[in-house]
């Protein structure tokens, strides 16, 4: 059967099994958009490039599926480099389209062509630059595999026009074996004596800790993880990209380490003899400084991606493997510490003594951002999704959201990207349209991507946005508050500049505003009864509220600092 390089890409998406593509056509991908129209393949249409690829990310996110977002070439394929490095940072897995100049245009300085294969090379797992039709079935085919597979992340295709529009045999790849992908050999077996020797160190440890991170969402292994923990009694800490592979309410779980995790989360790691890391990175979010770092532990690094062992702390046993079939050896192999009743004491201790705080209402009536989030739980229903943007609405959300199961938190970690939260949500909602999404927001970060909401109202996708607005960058100006002597240097955003509610209802949305206790409660309300049209709430909170706990960059995790009311200062 004879295809057109266009025709034999989206069919190569079809045998892929994808469901939804989002996208924004353009000159070099515009052959690809007609057989679109003759596709089993949904497609989005986002208002620009950057929404395309957090929408990926987000349906990735909620889904466990790869997802798929195809752009045009020069400043369509350059716009959508910040998804494809968050979704590097943060292992998820995408498969980018790009489309390209005519090949023999390639290198002229041709309108809209610019190297995205070179510029995307330090940030994609592979990338592919297609030279003929035939290759179009092999790359994609591959695209998903290496993006599925192993450690996951984002690979892109970068189409030349005129391969789009020249005519091919169709076929598609019938194995792995003909991929054409020569030394990519993701999955390894298991080191029986390094699950020997962690068994050692288990079975010795008087105060251990499991230190879980994003690769237990990755190789869901939120089953074998809870009956290993259920079984050796351990406390269990999950960071932030790992929120939700262990029940938030399991009494063995202590919450998210890190610069702003829980006390008995941090404090726990740091008087541990014995560290299990299961699919995390230490990360400098989580480790402070490095040379502090659980200063007393010996650590157990379990990570796919052998690059990840001893990069930032020496291990005394490494296990190179998804996280799933390194818990369920060492489960089966009865790892199991001794005499954990002091241990478990201590950490009760802490979590008494430091739970989190904050302050009731100011006497100027606005809103804590804190129990705006509680609020919202309290009236959503079980696996409830939420996404957020980057900043103190993000430790907030991750802090006082109770997350109970996998994929129902779309968030941007490594890269920290701001405007992640709106396009994510309604990613994550349209790859699972029977779940509520809200998206938990700054106002800051909602201005950057707001118009994404056009697409959501467009293509009926009926996500939530909380906004919290402070009227300030608030994570900037706490460390300007903290740091900087209160010098308060270009953060101020201004409460009412843009009016929300009004933004909101042009985008074709239902906008509300929330400024007492009362106000809250009720439009948190009507936001629930409408779920045929994307609702934006203005929260007016106060914005001298900060996050806590806090550790300082580059201070010790010791020197964590909880909120000034634990510590008599209010």
């Amino acid at each position: 059967m004879q295809l057109t390089g266009a025709q034999a890409l989206i069919k190569s998406l079809e045998q892929e099994g994808v469901e939804v593509i989002f996208g924004l056509p353009g000159g070099a991908i515009l052959p690809v958009y007609d057989p679109i129209i003759d596709s089993s393949i949904r497609h989005v249409l986002v208002r620009h490039e950057q929404g395309a690829g957090h929408m990926a990310e987000g349906y990735a996110l909620a889904t466990g599926r790869p997802g798929v977002a195809m752009v045009t070439s020069g400043p369509g394929a350059t716009n959508i480099v910040t998804p494809i490095a968050n979704a590097h940072m943060d292992s998820t897995p995408l498969v980018v389209i790009t489309g390209q100049v005519a090949t023999a245009a390639i290198g002229t300085d041709a309108f809209q062509e610019c190297d995205i294969t070179g510029i995307t090379m330090g940030i994609t797992k592979h990338n592919f630059l297609i030279q003929s039709a035939q290759e179009i079935p092999r790359a994609v085919a591959a695209a998903f595999h290496l993006a599925t597979t192993g450690r996951p992340g984002p690979v892109l295709i970068d189409v030349p026009k005129d391969v789009t529009q020249s005519m091919m045999d169709w076929w598609y790849p019938s194995s792995i074996d003909e991929l054409d992908l020569p030394g990519y050999r993701p999955e390894v077996p298991l080191d029986a004596d390094a699950i020997n020797e962690a068994v050692t160190l288990i079975n010795a440890a008087e105060r251990p800790v499991l230190y879980v991170g994003g690769g237990a969402l990755k190789s869901r292994a939120e089953r074998e993880l809870l009956a290993f923990a259920e079984r050796t009694k351990m406390p269990v800490v999950t960071t932030l990209m790992a929120r939700g592979a262990f029940p938030d309410s399991h009494e063995q779980h202590l919450g998210m380490p890190g610069m702003h995790g829980m006390y008995a989360a941090v404090t726990a790691i740091q008087k541990c003899d014995l560290l299990i890391s299961l699919g995390a990175r230490f990360d400098d979010r989580v480790t402070g400084k490095v040379s502090a770092f659980a200063p007393h532990a010996k650590v157990i690094h379990v990570d796919i991606d052998r690059a990840e062992f001893n990069k930032v702390r020496e291990s005394q046993v490494t296990i190179q493997s998804n996280v799933t079939a390194a818990v369920s050896a060492l489960d089966a192999a009865g790892a199991t510490p001794q005499n954990l009743e002091v241990w478990w004491k201590e950490i009760r201790t802490w979590q008494e003594r430091y739970p989190l705080a904050y302050d009731e209402p100011s006497d100027d009536g606005l809103l804590r951002p804190q129990r705006v989030i509680e609020e919202i739980l309290a009236a959503s229903a079980p696996g409830t999704i939420v996404a957020s943007g980057v900043g103190q609405h993000q430790m907030w959300a991750s802090q006082y959201w109770k997350f109970e199961e996998p994929g129902t938190w779309v968030n941007s970690g490594g890269a920290g990207t701001m405007g992640f939260g709106v396009p994510a949500a309604i990613g994550a909602k349209a790859g699972r349209p029977d779940k509520t999404v809200w998206c938990i927001d700054g106002d800051g970060c909602f201005q950057m991507t707001a118009q994404e909401l056009v697409t959501a109202r467009a293509e009926g996708i009926p996500i939530k946005v909380a906004i919290l607005n402070n009227a300030y960058l608030g994570m900037v100006r706490q460390w300007q508050e903290m740091f900087y002597e209160e010098r308060y240097s270009e953060v101020y955003l201004n409460a009412d500049l843009p009016d929300y509610v009004k933004w909101a209802e042009a985008m074709g949305c239902v906008g509300l505003r929330a400024r007492t206790m009362d106000e809250m409660k009720d439009v948190i309300r009507q936001a629930n009864e409408i779920n045929d049209v994307p609702v934006v709430i203005d929260f007016r909170t106060d914005s001298s509220e900060k996050v806590f706990p806090m550790v300082a960059a580059g201070a010790s995790n010791d020197d964590i600092m909880v909120h000034p009311s634990l510590r008599g200062e209010n």
